[in-house]
């Protein structure tokens, strides 16, 4: 059911390959096929946790950082593969990038440079618990501040629960 409309023409899906990210995609995709809109698969390869590893002493040596992160570009090119190879993309134009840096920036930049009409995202909505977003906010909560156009965000799918048989 595509409905060429006027309101989207490129829709930008960051992605980490989270389950709550997958259901960005998938959503993502459904607002593709409705308005006829172009999708593209963001995966910001987050050069901070490389940082965090090398202070960490998780890296042998700091050379170690390079493989490392030819290792993260080839998985990220892999796991949008499978992305844009499910049935979910089936019938939508899709462009894929992978750019490494700090991912909410990286996602208001391309959402800004390259002309993005709405940005679906997936959000834990506040169910981690990790320090970094308890004192600086999750990476959704930064796009709406910066990205420059609608964000969308998506909470993981939670199963409906039925009531409970009287028989």
């Amino acid at each position: 059911m595509k409905q060429d409309t006027d309101l989207f023409k490129t829709i930008l899906v960051p992605v980490d390959f989270s389950p709550c990210s997958d259901e960005a995609f998938r959503v993502a995709c459904q607002v593709a096929r409705l308005s006829g809109a172009t999708l593209l698969v963001l995966h910001v390869i987050d050069t901070s946790a490389l940082a965090a590893f090398n202070r960490l002493g998780l890296l042998a040596v700091p050379s170690d950082a390079a493989p490392q992160r030819r290792r993260l570009r080839h998985h990220a090119r892999l796991k949008v593969r499978e992305l844009l190879e499910s049935s979910v993309a089936t019938g939508i134009k899709i462009t894929r990038v992978i750019v490494e840096g700090a991912p909410f920036i990286e996602i208001a930049k391309v959402a800004r440079t390259r002309n993005i009409d709405l940005v679906v995202m997936g959000s834990y909505g506040g169910r981690s618990g990790s320090v970094d977003k308890i004192f600086f906010g999750s990476t959704a909560e930064k796009v709406v501040r910066t990205a420059g156009c609608p964000v969308l965000t998506v909470p993981l799918a939670t199963p409906v629960s039925r009531p409970k048989s009287t028989r």
